[in-house]
């Protein structure tokens, strides 16, 4: 599960895992903490790896304590016809705040079915998407080419 308040910019290649464990957006991510919605903060290497990209959002110093949720899932469901239906879940103490599934497409890089995701879980959602297109087609150069 990904903190919801992670805001995903581009992949990078994170040496400092001895084994890396699998991350809720598929690749580690560079991004930005949006907890506060007034001020974006960049989070340095450690909690990137630590808690941004594995979603421990309740340990973060910056989560707000107000409410809301705590994580967000995805999970692909359905891959034919060059659409990606993507299932996802924001949860707060383990339990669905909502839900929803997005049809993405591979051809055009764009969501379809009428609900656009918006900021936050567009990008992570992309992220999720373009993760799980890198495992299908190129498996020797994704970073977890088991995984697909």
């Amino acid at each position: 599960m990904a903190c919801p308040f992670f805001y995903p910019i581009e992949r990078f290649d994170d040496k400092t895992w001895t084994k890396r464990p699998r991350l809720p957006l598929g690749d580690p991510y560079t991004g930005f903490c949006h907890a506060d919605p007034m001020r974006e903060w960049m989070p340095d290497q450690d909690t990137l790896r630590e808690l941004c990209n594995l979603g421990s959002a309740g340990k973060c110093s910056r989560f707000p304590a107000e409410g809301g949720p705590d994580a967000v899932r995805f999970s692909v469901t359905s891959d034919q016809n060059s659409v990606l239906r993507i299932m996802y879940v924001h949860e707060r103490n383990h339990a669905t705040v909502d839900h929803g599934v997005l049809e993405y497409s591979t051809g055009t890089g764009q969501f379809a079915n009428g609900n656009e995701p918006t900021g936050l879980l567009l990008k992570q959602a992309r992220a999720y998407a373009e993760s799980y297109q890198l495992r299908k087609t190129e498996p020797e150069t994704a970073n977890h080419p088991h995984r697909r």
